[in-house]
Parts: C-alpha cells; structure tokens; sequence
C-alpha cells in the first residue's frame, strides 16, 4: 500500500530522455506516523504466522516478482536509466533475495544454555515489530529485496521509503505484496523526500530497527536520527573500492574486470572498483586495454539496452562531471580520447585518469560514476599502503595467479568484502558490508536476519526447592 496523501506531487523522470514519466505523492512525517501505525497493527499479525508459513508466502512473493519480471526491469529501466539487461539480472536477484529467505524463515531458533540442577536456561529470537527501510536510486528494487526480505522472515513488517529520483518498482512492489497473500500492511511504501518522509521515518519512535544505504553525510544525519531513540542501525555509505593488480595476472581478463567494475550501472554502485592499483610494469598495458575496452562501450537509453545508461539526474551529472574538472585541475591526464554522448539525457561518457597521486581528490572521494583512478606500485606494501590510505572500506578486487598472495593480501586489506580474481562476485547467501566510512553491520546471508531480531534470555527454576 502507500501510505502517503495528494497534497504535494513528485514528478518521477526518465533520466534517458529527461521526460516526467510519472507523478507520486510527496509524502510527509504525517503520512510516516500513519504508515508506522498500520505497520504496527499488522506486525501483530506477523508475528503470530507460523514460521513455515512465512516461507511459504515469502515464496509467493518471490514468484509473483518472477511473474512480471520484464514488466519490472522495463520500469525499473525507464525510472533508473540503467540497461533493461542490467535491470534484468536485478529483478532476478530479487527474486533470488526472496526464495534464499524464505528458506530462511522457519530455522530462526535459539539455544539452550546449561546452569545445572534444577536450572534452565533458554533464548527465544523474536521480531523487533517494525523495520524501516530507506532505498537508495541506484539500485531500487534490488536494495528493497535485500533488506526486507530478511525482515519479513524474520516475522516483521516493513515501511519503505525509497529514493525520490526512483520510487516505482517501490510501489509495485508493494502491490504484488498484498496480491502474493501476505497480510495487510506487511509492506508500506511511504514515497517522498529524504529531508522529510526519510527524516521522519528514521527518527520515529516505534520502529525496530532501520536500514539504510546512502551517502555518508545522509548517513550522518540518519544516525542522528536513530540514535534519539537508539534504535539500531545498519548502514551501507558508500566506498572507493581498489583494484589491486599484480603483474602476473591475466590482463586482458582483468581488463575486463575493471571495466565491468567501474562502469556498472554507470558507475553508480557503491562498491565500484573506482580505482586501479597496476603493479608498475604492467601499468601502462593495462590501463591501453582498459581504455580500448571502455572506448569500445555503447551509451544510450537504457530501454535500449546499450552498454552504459544515463547517470541518474541532472543533479548528479553535475556532481561528477565536476570531478572530471577537479581532476584536470589537480594534474591528473585524462587517458581517453573524445567521446559523443546522446543529445537528451544525462550521459557522462567514461573516463580512465592517469598521473593519480593519492592525495589528490579524485583518488580519495567517492565520485558515483563512470570514473577511474589509476596509480602504479613497486611492491606489495605499496599496494597495501595504498588500497588502505582511505577513510572507505567496502570492496577489495584482488588479481593474481599466485594464492599465497592472493590469501595474504585479503588478510590484510581494511575492507568488508573482499573478491579475488572476480569483480562483483557473490550473491543472496554471501554477507555483504564494509568497515570504517562504508558503514556498520551487514546484509545478505543468514547473518543480515540477524539486523531483524531480538534475542529474550529465559531463566527458570524447576523441581523441589
């Protein structure tokens, strides 16, 4: 359902072709209270659905998302500007988010602990009632997925606030919610703007717990928010994800790797691999491969499905194409040649840096799109030294035909998800979060069920006294 009234609009935009391609309520802290209300009326029905239950009708969620598939992807497409295959593979990880918690819902036990005679002792893990859930635009239906499909397991309910620029596949999906059978109020949707509805929903006094996934300085003030109630918190914030490549690695599959890495979505993931450690002999001919890879890319609307959509706003086009200038100004060399972007829409062609010095801002802010910094290194401190010299610490790519190195290394990088050989390897039943500025606890695996519980100690006396 949405939970939010007529008074004020948003207008929802193609970022592809810059067109109004839908108009949603601006929902307001009144429109919140009223969503967690109702929220909390059905978590008392929630909590009282068998365990097996939860999972059977998790699982006819997850079928219901399957059902209508391309009709999300094609939405999710024209509210995002990514590539319908992108897009795609998001719905389907969706789908995969809801069947691996399903599975989930009815082994969610506690433990006996021994105090001897006459003794017992036990923990029982119940729902903490209602979740919240603040999405961020640049992968909406699939960051809902990952954290409201353990919450609801979990035994839950779920109020949603998803990002202004993207709020569609939000609201359906609430739709299909109710038309898979689960219960009323199971899934609330309360669109509007993070300095109202999201303000609002994260300082509220009668939620159980809150995720979010957003910039750092939005986090900030999240956390702020929460703490006021101490409600608990899980929080992905974003990143500057290294990759670090040692010379007797594969280059053009590692090219490859970076590629798909930094350009993803344009870009706009959290974890991109946004910049290229090269142990120094092999810097120059991987960074020609990988500018020959990027050069090669198709742009245009995403229904189209090139290879590179539109960044997601104007907004934000400004944003990172400030840092491109940033690092001319700073000394860094552009390493591509010139690049024709559609006419409409708010495309930013790729762009690969050379001359990168760590100070420089490019290489320690996160830019949120399709831009990569790339340093060489002497040795293996070198690397570490740099892959560690950032205030982020969400993913590690690490490229290498030697294990030992490979082991050490992962070992010894500050990061919360480390992949080797493999860039943006993993899935539902792999946790997923970072360290330092990235952001605390984590999601996916069994572990993020953990976000959506709260453990009761039971202690009794038996038998004579």
């Amino acid at each position: 359902m949405t939970a939010a009234t007529l008074t004020h609009e948003i207008a929802v935009e193609d970022p592809s072709t810059e067109e109004t391609i839908a108009r949603v309520p601006r929902g307001t802290a009144e429109d919140v209270d009223r969503a967690v209300a109702a929220a909390r009326v059905g978590a008392r029905r929630t909590r009282t659905i068998a365990p097996a239950d939860r999972g059977r009708l998790l699982r006819a969620l997850a079928a219901a998302v399957d059902a209508e598939r391309e009709e999300l992807a094609r939405l999710e497409t024209r509210d995002t500007g990514k590539p319908l295959s992108l897009a795609r593979g998001e719905v389907a990880g969706c789908v995969g988010y809801l069947d691996y918690y399903a599975g989930a819902a009815d082994k969610l036990h506690g433990e006996t602990i021994p105090l001897g005679p006459g003794s017992l002792a036990w923990t029982v893990r119940e729902p903490v009632g209602v979740t919240a859930h603040i999405v961020p635009w640049n992968a909406p239906l699939s960051m809902l997925c990952r954290s409201v499909a353990p919450a609801l397991a979990a035994g839950n309910t779920a109020v949603v606030k998803p990002a202004e620029q993207t709020p569609l596949t939000a609201l359906r999906f609430a739709e299909l919610a109710r038309e898979a059978g689960l219960p009323e109020h199971a899934v609330t949707v309360v669109a509007g703007l993070g300095a109202e509805a999201g303000h609002a929903l994260a300082g509220h006094p009668c939620i159980g717990s809150l995720t979010f996934t957003g910039s750092v300085a939005t986090g900030r003030a999240v956390l702020r928010a929460a703490a006021e109630h101490v409600t608990p918190v899980v929080t992905e914030l974003g990143g500057k994800s290294p990759q670090i490549v040692f010379a007797d690695a594969d280059l053009d599959d590692v090219a490859a790797q970076v590629v798909t890495g930094v350009t993803a979505n344009s870009g706009q993931y959290c974890d991109a691999g946004s910049r290229l450690l090269v142990e120094r002999g092999v810097h120059d001919e991987l960074v020609a491969r990988v500018v020959a890879r990027t050069a090669a890319l198709t742009l245009g609307p995403g229904i189209d499905d090139p290879d590179l959509g539109p960044l997601v706003s104007a907004e934000h086009h400004r944003r990172v194409s400030s840092y491109v200038a940033l690092g001319q100004a700073e000394g860094a060399v552009v390493a591509d040649g010139p690049r024709a972007v559609p006419d409409r829409g708010h495309f930013l062609a790729p762009v690969t840096f050379t001359g990168v010095t760590p100070e420089m801002r490019i290489a320690r802010e996160e830019i949120f799109g399709p831009v990569l910094v790339a340093m060489p290194f002497d040795d293996e401190e070198q690397a570490l030294a740099l892959a560690n010299g950032t205030d982020y610490g969400l993913g590690v790519g690490i490229h290498t035909r030697d294990v030992d190195r490979a082991l050490r290394v992962a070992g010894q990088v500050e990061a919360g998800y480390v992949m080797i050989n493999e860039y943006f390897a993993g899935g539902p039943s792999v946790p997923f979060g970072g360290t330092k500025l990235s952001g605390t606890g984590r999601e996916r695996g069994l572990v993020a069920l953990d976000g959506y519980l709260r453990d009761k100690t039971v202690v009794a006396r038996v038998g004579p006294r």
